[in-house]
């Protein structure tokens, strides 16, 4: 596939994918800073994984109260409008959390919260706009590109950041001298400013806004109950994906600047495979990838409890860096299929079903960090790291058969 030719089939896409697709391609710049480096940024200052878990537990609180604030904003205000609101303020909260100088356990769990408060609207109506704008033929491609570009930035960011954070450390540049927390902070001013051109370029596009203004139901179809199910399993890993991979890094083999670069090489790879995958890969095929993806993550994660070592880590960060996109590229469209499927079977508008996503999700990221902060305070933190994550891994085996059986039934309905 030549560069002029992905061209011109990006410039063939509605406009409303395009444009969401170019603010995505802005703010993911800035979600390695939210999603890793803010859990190096505590490790530094604390020294201690818990504390980084309970950071990430009230940032997925925040998600879903956020969800649920998102709901009775959408009935006065537009869905693209509270996008933007999202992404400004995810790095509004992040510029507070670096420039706090002295790191506390409430510090963390307020700011936690505020910054899952925040990226709660991103993703949500991340997700309403998305569903809107697409339909399932061209969802693949959608998460391809967008999973490409989420890659790439989770290649170049982390290097760059971790490039800068090594050489500023104890540098004097115009009579200022600089650290590492000093350097956090240049880069969230910086993340602020890309979070500005992400808004504009969002404003410039047209999109639907939902129909309906009642989202909040307790009742659901069995179909989306199973889905649910498989949301659950995907948020038990979710946290992990964020938090662990910081504190191994910073356990075993050093600084920001090892934290880039093994973020990097298997990223590269990645993000290039699931672009191509999104270009040629027919629904159908969805299952295969994700199942291609749950058995790598398992992987990885069985290397990281066996070894527990530097070259543990760089396995199971390797097996990370492949398994998220992989996963994604065939969990997003299944989810968006499913919706479609059982908003018209219960004549409900979409938000209904992305806010109660949230909640599976949560539901699953709760399981998943209560574990890790229970390993760790009644057995050790070295236990926990090294044992809570194949517990998971394998449980997230459970989520394949649980995915086909969903489709399969999505299948039967529409003939």
């Amino acid at each position: 596939m030549k560069g002029a030719g992905e061209i011109a089939f990006f410039k063939q896409q509605p406009k409303a994918i395009r444009t969401i697709l170019i603010t995505n391609l802005l703010f993911a710049m800035v979600l390695p800073l939210i999603e890793i480096f803010a859990g190096a940024y505590i490790m530094r200052n604390t020294g201690s994984p818990s504390w980084v878990i309970v950071y990430q537990l009230c940032m997925y609180v925040g998600v879903v109260m956020s969800a649920l604030i998102n709901g009775l904003l959408l009935r006065y205000f537009k869905s693209n409008q509270l996008y933007a609101f999202g992404i400004l303020i995810s790095a509004v909260a992040l510029m507070v959390m670096m420039f706090i100088h002295h790191v506390t356990l409430p510090m963390l769990c307020i700011t936690g919260f505020l910054i899952g408060l925040s990226t709660g609207f991103f993703w949500t109506n991340r997700y309403l706009l998305t569903l809107y704008a697409t339909d399932d033929s061209n969802r693949n491609y959608f998460f391809g590109f967008e999973s490409f570009f989420f890659s790439l930035w989770n290649i170049v960011i982390p290097i760059v950041v971790g490039a800068f954070l090594a050489l500023i450390d104890g540098k004097e540049i115009c009579g200022i001298m600089f650290s590492v927390n000093t350097g956090y902070k240049v880069i969230t001013v910086i993340a602020f400013i890309i979070s500005i051109c992400a808004c504009i370029a969002l404003s410039r596009g047209t999109f639907r806004s939902p129909e309906s203004k009642n989202f909040f139901y307790l009742r659901f179809h069995p179909l989306w109950n199973k889905l649910l199910g498989l949301a659950g399993l995907k948020g038990m890993v979710q946290g992990f994906l964020v938090t662990a991979p910081a504190i191994l890094i910073m356990k075993f083999i050093g600084g920001e600047g090892s934290l880039g670069i093994i973020q990097g090489v298997g990223g590269a790879i990645t993000a290039i495979l699931v672009y191509v995958l999104g270009r040629i890969a027919k629904p159908e095929d969805r299952m295969k990838i994700f199942g291609f993806g749950l058995v790598v993550f398992f992987i990885g994660t069985l290397a990281n409890g066996i070894l527990f070592s530097g070259a543990g880590v760089i396995i199971f960060i390797l097996c990370k860096v492949m398994f998220q996109p992989l996963h994604d590229l065939a969990y997003l469209p299944t989810m968006m299929k499913t919706i479609d499927a059982v908003s018209k079977i219960e004549g409900r508008d979409e938000y209904t079903y992305i806010m109660s996503h949230e909640v599976g999700l949560f539901a699953g990221r709760a399981f998943g960090m209560v574990l890790f902060i229970v390993m760790a305070n009644f057995l050790s933190e070295d236990i926990a790291l090294r044992f809570a994550l194949p517990i998971v891994g394998g449980l997230q085996l459970l989520s394949l058969p649980l995915a086909q059986h969903i489709i399969k039934k999505i299948d039967e309905n529409e003939k």
